[in-house]
């Protein structure tokens, strides 16, 4: 007798069992998901952030070589591929020789001379909305902050 019972026991999980663990696996889920979310949000706002560091020492580095900085209508693409009538260029200017997108696959935005604090240039992303403005994910990030 003892020896069926533990065949009996030993067959699998029982329905209590089965929504015990559901319920503690969406309750995990229900807390944990959205600190998740929050933090990959606030990651994509730091590499833009980074990318926008990264196009300023380039930027900087064109200024030196040609003695200007590219204008508006040159745009970023000045810095992977020489503009016509430079003869000073020595680039490219970014590693990988290309104009990379921000985190949420729009283009930056360049405009020289900028507006902005009086600087040479404006360099932003509009966030993930890409629309002036916004807050959290949508937020712009921008060089003259």
């Amino acid at each position: 007798m003892e020896f069926r019972d533990d065949v009996r026991r030993s067959r699998g999980f029982t329905l209590i069992e089965l929504l015990v663990v559901l319920v503690i696996l969406g309750l995990l889920a229900g807390l944990v998901g959205p600190q998740v979310m929050k933090y990959l949000g606030g990651a994509n706002t730091k590499t833009a952030k980074l990318q926008i560091e990264d196009f300023s020492t380039a930027l900087d580095a064109f200024r030196l070589d040609v003695g200007r900085y590219p204008t508006t209508s040159e745009g970023l693409q000045a810095l992977v591929a020489q503009p016509g009538g430079i003869g000073r260029w020595n680039g490219p200017y970014l590693r990988k020789n290309l104009i990379p997108k921000d985190p949420w696959g729009n283009d930056y935005q360049y405009r020289a001379p900028g507006q902005h604090s009086g600087g040479a240039f404006d360099l932003y992303s509009l966030g993930a909305d890409n629309a002036d403005g916004g807050d959290g994910e949508n937020q712009d990030v921008v060089s003259w902050q």
